[in-house]
């Protein structure tokens, strides 16, 4: 596999630099390759039309994205040697494009999000505060309040929040920068819990050398869920994050104003909100529709 092992590396460092893909993004596309590469002997780069259909048929008992993620994965590369002259044809078409459909995501309602913030409140209004409920109020408002991811979340500097900016700057997946809303209510809390950050840390919410990992995390906010009466294994991170985007386009929110908050590049991402909100769509047709009259009858 030595010369596969080069071309993928050198591919891999195009996706990083210049395609802008992400680290785990970049991670998943090694990992593919190399299996491939060592199924098929380390002739990945120079495999033919019957032998990626060979490699192909052995992925038959895998689920539909994961023969579509891996067959991404392997078209990029051909498309790469293709493109650089390390190959006069490009054999990715001989890959297999199964159809996928995206599950829906789950989210919460109103009354849950209530729930938890009332928790929430029961906690803070211990005198004096506990440190730990002034952390996952900040924590909880950011999460929600803005629809951050968790990783962006965890990693936020302690600076990154000015109490007199309505908005936050972020580098997201692909290094790719994007406005975050900050409400009112997540930069108070904020506030609060800064007020117990060392002022020597580089994050906003440390932990040990480091900052809160993303397990951490995932524990404290079901272990909130548990308190507020919501089955913990309906919740998570980025659960919260979909209730924002979900309970947004409910609220008339405009979908590329979405996409721009959530920092998705492709739209297709935010379009799966739309599914979500399609009994509130049912109701304004059956109220708003000019045609509707419910005072005239048919002659």
């Amino acid at each position: 596999m030595g010369g596969d092992r080069v071309l993928i590396d050198r591919f891999l460092e195009m996706m990083a630099a210049e395609a802008g893909a992400a680290r785990n993004t970049v991670a998943a596309y090694r990992t593919d390759l190399s299996l491939a590469s060592a199924t098929l002997g380390g002739t990945l780069a120079e495999a033919d039309a019957a032998a990626i259909g060979r490699l192909a048929d052995g992925w038959a008992t895998l689920a539909k994205s994961t023969v579509a993620r891996k067959a991404s994965a392997l078209r990029r590369f051909y498309a790469f040697l293709a493109e650089e002259g390390l190959r006069a044809d490009d054999p990715g078409s001989a890959l297999p494009r199964p159809g996928t459909s995206r599950p829906l995501p789950r989210t919460l309602s109103g009354g849950d999000i209530e729930a938890m913030f009332a928790a929430i409140d029961v906690r803070i209004a211990r005198v004096p505060p506990d440190r730990n409920d002034l952390r996952l109020s900040a924590l909880f408002e950011l999460l929600y309040g803005s629809g951050l991811r968790a990783t962006e979340l965890v990693s936020l500097p302690r600076g990154a929040i000015v109490s007199d900016r309505p908005y936050l700057i972020l580098k997201g997946k692909g290094g790719r920068e994007r406005m975050v809303p900050l409400s009112d209510r997540a930069r108070a809390a904020v506030v609060r819990w800064r007020a117990h950050v060392p002022a020597a840390s580089p994050w906003l919410f440390p932990s040990g050398k480091s900052h809160l990992s993303r397990m951490r995390l995932y524990q404290v906010v079901r272990a909130l869920a548990g308190e507020a009466g919501i089955p913990p294994d309906r919740i998570s991170p980025h659960v919260l994050r979909h209730a924002f985007a979900t309970h947004l386009l409910e609220g008339g929110a405009d979908l590329r104003a979405l996409q721009a908050m959530l920092g998705h590049a492709d739209i297709a991402t935010t379009e799966i909100y739309t599914h979500v909100d399609a009994s509130r769509l049912v109701r304004l047709v059956s109220e708003l529709h000019p045609l509707i009259d419910a005072g005239r009858t048919r002659p």
